[in-house]
């Protein structure tokens, strides 16, 4: 897997993941959607750690620097 998330998209990955898992904890967001935003946290986590996005690739698109 090559690299194509850059800084800011893990950040913002990062941000959010966390917004969304305080909207879950907080019950401001339940039932199927709460469950929605929960797996979507889940896997913008990964997504960072990995520093790869898969739907990234397809388009082609790269957020990381060229080295």
């Amino acid at each position: 897997m090559k690299k194509n998330i850059g800084f800011i998209d893990k950040t913002i990955r990062l941000l959010l993941a966390a917004v969304f898992i305080t909207l879950f904890i907080y019950e401001v967001v339940g039932g199927v959607f709460g469950y929605l935003l929960l797996t979507l946290a889940v896997i913008f986590i990964l997504t960072s750690l990995f520093n790869f996005c898969p739907i990234w690739m397809i388009f082609g698109v790269k957020t990381s620097k060229p080295k």
